[in-house]
């Protein structure tokens, strides 16, 4: 009895030292952690070289190509340099194209840029973000080519946000929940996508294509079903695919999985969005 109790008391202290750290963190120090890491910024935002290699000194500079069978979308460049990038938007304008996807021309951002997920980022985080965005290196790289769609977009996501708290970092799944959509996105790739849009109820079905120097991956199955899914995989076994991508069987998993910015989050990050992965709805393999 004394051994459990003082595991719970460690355990309790883990998570206060967790959570005393986090609230020690300054908004550029949270923006740098969320951009970096768990959101990926530069997976889409960094050019790349013919393999794939991300361009060295151009880290979200743009140019980078995604071509998907609904669109062709280039990543803009979004350092402050203040011709080719973002240099010259306000902080609001920057919030806005983030969470509503809108310019300051008032022109709309299309996918792959997760605008519906991003409408559920914390004022605070938002706000980090930006906050960071301000600090990295401009990089002149003026990207010209237009992405192009190859279907209807909507007119908005929606009314404009008002405001969206903090999730509390004790609740493990909800803030799993909240890191794995609408600051990770996960569920953004592992989700079918239908005529354009997400089928979000079959989250974390996978089957989707990715093209790309690496040449053609497919979204893994993430839900916890037995044979198709996770289900019988362990949390070392999830985080070292998150993280290093290697799978259960130890084959090589493929881009554009951000294993680079994932290796560098938190233990309690990975954590949570292990516990959320396994509350998801066990689905059999996408068709």
């Amino acid at each position: 009895m004394a051994y459990r109790n003082a595991t719970h008391a460690l355990a309790a202290l883990a998570v206060a030292v967790g959570a005393t750290a986090a609230a020690a963190e300054t908004p550029v120090e949270r923006g740098r952690y969320l951009v970096e890491t768990i959101a990926g910024c530069g997976n889409c935002h960094t050019p790349r070289g013919p393999k794939g290699e991300f361009a060295a000194g151009k880290e979200l500079a743009g140019g980078f190509v995604i071509e998907e069978k609904p669109f062709r979308a280039v990543a803009t460049n979004i350092t402050p340099d203040k011709e080719t990038g973002i240099g010259n938007w306000t902080d609001a304008q920057i919030a806005k194209a983030i969470r509503e996807g809108l310019r300051p021309d008032g022109s709309l951002i299309g996918p792959p840029m997760p605008i519906e997920l991003y409408r559920k980022l914390s004022d605070s985080d938002l706000a980090a973000i930006v906050a960071y965005l301000r600090t990295v290196k401009p990089v002149a790289n003026k990207v010209v080519e237009k992405s192009v769609y190859r279907i209807p977009l909507p007119p908005n996501y929606g009314p404009p946000v008002a405001s969206v708290p903090d999730v509390p970092r004790t609740d493990k799944v909800k803030y799993g929940e909240y890191l794995a959509g609408p600051v990770g996105h996960c569920i953004e790739c592992h989700t079918p996508l239908v005529r354009g849009h997400r089928d979000w109820s079959r989250i974390g079905q996978g089957g989707q294509e990715f093209e790309g120097p690496w040449g053609v991956s497919v979204a893994r199955n993430i839900t916890p079903h037995p044979t198709d899914g996770i289900g019988r995989w362990s949390d070392a076994e999830i985080k070292r695919a998150i993280t290093q991508g290697i799978s259960k069987n130890n084959a090589k998993l493929a881009p554009p999985m951000g294993f680079s910015f994932y290796a560098k989050m938190r233990d309690e990050d990975l954590d949570a969005v292990i516990a959320y992965l396994r509350t998801l709805k066990p689905l059999p393999r996408a068709n």
